[in-house]
């Protein structure tokens, strides 16, 4: 059975618009989320940005209308709090593309996980669990550049906002009630800060573990080839994988210096990418070095320890108390210490993630629990009878 939609404005022209910015300029809140399609294009396309404020829906066709300056200035303005679900690829699309940094966020998905659900949750599961709501999900890899917009891409656009007033006055209510409110904000605020929506050019090459089994000479090759992927991609609008499949890079690399003959013989690599890339690939290779470079290879990070070690077990003890702690205190563990970050420290054993002594993560576990995290080098952990002892080492004994 079809289920009516709701009540809603479709603008798809600049009349459209101006009226929205006119019914909405004494607002203190608004919902929102985006549409867009990443798929084989190195710029994002935005296809539909969905609105709801005290005074109805609204979805702007951003296919149909090429300016919406006044919504931008919606998310810069201090006086209007905006609320989304897993807002931060929505917020990183519109700073990438219209360079707008937003103030005075809330994200329900981030503020579920300071009340005890799981983070990430999902915006089905939140709207079942929380308001009992049930919605489908079918539509999230729709094509969403298709026009006209069929009634079931509607229907699913029209979902992901129309809950988030609710949603953001139960956990608002909730946050309170744990007195949690400003540790939210405090997280929330990250998405605020300009830096954060910064990205290092070189992550691609310097995440690879490749690198480091690279001579110095192979080391800049990894780190140029990456950038002419890239620079490659951006110039004709093509997803990176487009240009170079990302499987194909190590065999390139190991075996560049072998010359063109080896990089053909190589099973895995077919001979289309050699023929048409060879010149390229050959002159990224045979380049000199500059000063440039060298002062970026100092960037390389250390190489992880692959073994287990004792520091390792330290640190996944510690994970599983970290754990069990913000279960007791309807915590979500993942929220209060990222995973890519818990991964870091038990593969490097003197990588402290500094979050965790600064703001509520400090509040919530306490100084003496850093301190077991950050020389968990020094840690010991006997078990006496019933008992479960933790101490640090002193520095004598560690010696």
């Amino acid at each position: 059975m079809n289920r009516r939609l709701a009540e809603h404005t479709l603008i798809e022209n600049q009349e459209g618009l101006e009226k929205f910015y006119n019914e909405n300029t004494d607002i203190t809140w608004l919902g929102f989320d985006t549409e867009f399609i990443g798929e084989k294009r190195y710029y994002t396309l935005l296809c539909l940005i969905q609105i709801v404020t005290a005074n109805g829906i609204y979805l702007i066709d951003t296919l149909k209308v090429d300016r919406f300056d006044g919504f931008l200035d919606m998310l810069t303005d201090p006086s209007i709090i905006k609320i989304t679900h897993a807002g931060e690829n929505d917020y990183r699309l519109l700073n990438s593309q219209f360079e707008v940094t937003p103030v005075n966020l809330f994200d329900v998905q981030i503020a579920a996980g300071f009340v005890g659900y799981k983070f990430p949750i999902s915006f089905q599961k939140l709207l079942d669990k929380e308001l009992g709501v049930h919605i489908s999900k079918g539509y999230t890899v729709s094509d969403w550049k298709s026009r006209p917009i069929n009634n079931k891409q509607l229907q699913y656009a029209l979902n992901d906002v129309i809950y988030l007033h609710k949603l953001w006055t139960r956990l608002s209510k909730k946050l309170n009630n744990y007195k949690r409110m400003e540790w939210a904000k405090k997280e929330f605020s990250l998405w605020e800060k300009p830096a954060f929506y910064q990205v290092d050019p070189h992550k691609e090459a310097f995440a690879n573990s490749l690198i480091f089994n690279l001579n110095v000479q192979e080391q800049v090759f990894l780190i140029r080839l990456y950038e002419w992927r890239r620079a490659t991609a951006e110039r004709k609008n093509y997803s990176k994988d487009m240009i170079l499949q990302s499987k194909y890079i190590a065999g390139i690399v190991r075996n560049i210096r072998s010359g063109k003959a080896a990089l053909k013989n190589h099973r895995r690599i077919p001979d289309g990418i050699i023929n048409q890339h060879w010149e390229t690939f050959n002159k990224l290779y045979q380049t000199k070095i500059s000063p440039d470079e060298r002062e970026l290879l100092k960037r390389i990070p250390e190489p992880a320890e692959i073994e287990a070690n004792n520091d390792d077990q330290s640190m996944e003890i510690l994970h599983l108390l970290i754990k069990y702690k913000c279960n007791q205190h309807r915590m979500a563990h993942d929220l209060l210490l990222y995973r890519v970050d818990m991964k870091k420290m038990k593969l490097h054993p003197d990588y402290f993630d500094t979050k965790l002594e600064t703001g509520w993560r400090k509040e919530f576990l306490g100084e003496g629990f850093i301190e077991w995290i950050k020389e968990r080098s020094r840690l010991e952990i006997d078990m006496d009878g019933e008992e479960c002892i933790i101490r640090l080492r002193s520095g004598e004994e560690s010696k």
